[in-house]
């Protein structure tokens, strides 16, 4: 069994791998992946194997330096046209979350600024910025959780959708870091964990590390929402998202719009929780976001023993949606609980 020392992605600089927990092996079984071929890592990124747009972003920085590292390039030039091409590779694996690809600019900045030293030291200083990514996703989502539990000090539960948890990110997690964190600080609240359909990463992930956490978790059916707010069962809404638009619209997980609609109907505060590099300027609103469109086999026949839509009928399968800005409370970052109009403020 290889080591993660407790993380979500791991890079294993002793024996040059991207070290990944399998979450879609979750929660019946653990499975760590030791990955070193770009292959490898694209399947693992699009198959959701790694999920959650810091620990997908991580991930691709550490996957980058384990390829550059394996090059058998003999010359800067041979070796930028390889790192660049595996870079385009990578970047594709998903579309929607911004952090992939600014993890991935990081790492070509990084690369442009060496490209005329020796092979060695570009290797070195890719090593270094991926473990220096690593390392800042931690601290970032520890911060997140911190100014979050100030914000919850009153709130006996709240809910969730998808897994915006540790599973997520590196470790700490977004959306729920406010709830270990308060934890630690001895405040201890219930979640409720929407099943988010297709893929059920409430059900599988946000109840699986809750529980393993020690933490009072129950699990909704994604049309439950709307009755556990009607009957007062949670104070807040915490949820993660894939990109942030300029103006504050957000592409979370489908379903996170209906689940905003809700709040702002109950009078329920709705807060997205996110690194700030998660926050896209270049995208001035959500109508930009591309939407990710998945295959209908997830809704047909991924979790039945035989299909449960008719062969004939057609399916429709958006990874996300769009929640307007009108409909977020708060944005909790790193380096604040922000509104739009404090984007511009911070780089």
């Amino acid at each position: 069994m290889y080591d993660l020392h407790g993380e979500t992605v791991h890079f294993d600089t002793e024996h040059n791998r991207l070290l990944l927990l399998d979450q879609t092996e979750l929660p019946n079984k653990t499975v760590v992946l030791s990955l070193s071929r770009l292959e490898d890592m694209v399947e693992a990124i699009y198959n959701l194997r790694v999920r959650g747009a810091p620990a997908i972003g991580v991930a691709a920085a550490v996957g980058l330096s384990v390829l550059s590292n394996e090059s058998a390039a003999k010359t800067p030039a041979e070796f930028q046209a390889e790192f660049l091409k595996n870079a385009a590779i990578l970047e594709k694996a998903r579309p929607t979350a911004v952090n992939l690809s600014w993890a991935i600019n990081e790492m070509r900045k990084t690369q442009s600024a060496h490209a005329q030293a020796p092979l060695a030291v570009q290797k070195a200083a890719l090593t270094a910025r991926a473990l220096e990514l690593h390392a800042a996703d931690i601290a970032v989502c520890r911060t997140i959780g911190e100014y979050g539990a100030a914000l919850l000090q009153n709130c006996d539960a709240v809910l969730t959708h998808c897994n915006a948890g540790r599973l997520a990110t590196v470790k700490y997690g977004t959306a729920l870091a406010p709830v270990y964190v308060a934890k630690e600080q001895g405040h201890t609240m219930k979640v409720y964990a929407d099943e988010t359909r297709p893929l059920l990463q409430g059900a599988r992930l946000t109840a699986y590390e809750l529980c393993e956490a020690g933490i009072d978790v129950t699990v909704l059916c994604d049309n439950m929402a709307s009755y556990a707010m009607q009957q007062g069962l949670v104070q807040a809404v915490l949820v993660g998202c894939d990109r942030v638009a300029k103006n504050g619209d957000t592409a979370n997980k489908i379903g996170t719009s209906g689940v905003a609609i809700l709040a702002k109907y109950y009078g329920i505060p709705f807060y997205v929780c996110a690194p700030f590099s998660t926050i896209d300027k270049n995208t001035p609103t959500g109508a930009e976001i591309p939407i990710e469109q998945r295959d209908g086999e997830e809704l047909r026949s991924l979790w039945y023993e035989t299909p449960k839509i008719p062969q004939n009928a057609k399916t429709r399968n958006p990874a996300f949606d769009v929640t307007d800005h009108s409909l977020i409370t708060a944005f909790i970052t790193e380096k604040g609980v922000l509104q739009p109009s404090d984007f511009e403020g911070y780089a």
